[in-house]
């Protein structure tokens, strides 16, 4: 117990941050709900040197949220994997605690972003569907 009576509070795990994604994924509106079935989602502490080195960044704390696949419309190709979302843990806090911006609100956030990707939406669409969402 900590000095004020109530149990140790730890950072979230990566289940509690996919969980607070699947949240996010559930409150968008049909006609994006029917086109994420084939949609995978990983949560990871961070990116790995690989995706970083893609990205040019040298500082896996830059980077909260990745798509990767084909948006909805694009032929797909021969060996195309199931498109997906990484959310990266380890920076998602950081920015959580940095911004105060609340932990579901942030996730929302990323996950709306990226999951725009997978529809070929503008960053204006984004927040739109991110209003549509959070209301």
């Amino acid at each position: 117990m900590s000095s004020n009576g109530q149990p140790p509070r730890f950072a979230p795990t990566r289940e509690e941050i996919e969980t607070l994604a699947l949240v996010a994924l559930s409150r968008l509106p049909s006609p994006f709900t029917e086109h994420l079935s084939d949609v995978v989602l990983f949560v990871e502490d961070f990116a790995d040197a690989a995706i970083l080195k893609e990205m040019e960044l040298s500082d896996p704390f830059e980077l909260t949220g990745l798509y990767s696949g084909r948006s909805i419309g694009q032929e797909a190709q021969t060996g195309d994997g199931p498109p997906t979302v990484h959310l990266f843990r380890r920076p998602l806090l950081d920015e959580w605690v940095e911004t105060g911006v609340p932990l579901d609100a942030l996730i929302t956030h990323v996950v709306v972003h990226e999951i725009g990707h997978h529809f070929g939406l503008s960053d204006i669409d984004m927040h739109v569907l991110e209003d549509m969402v959070t209301l």
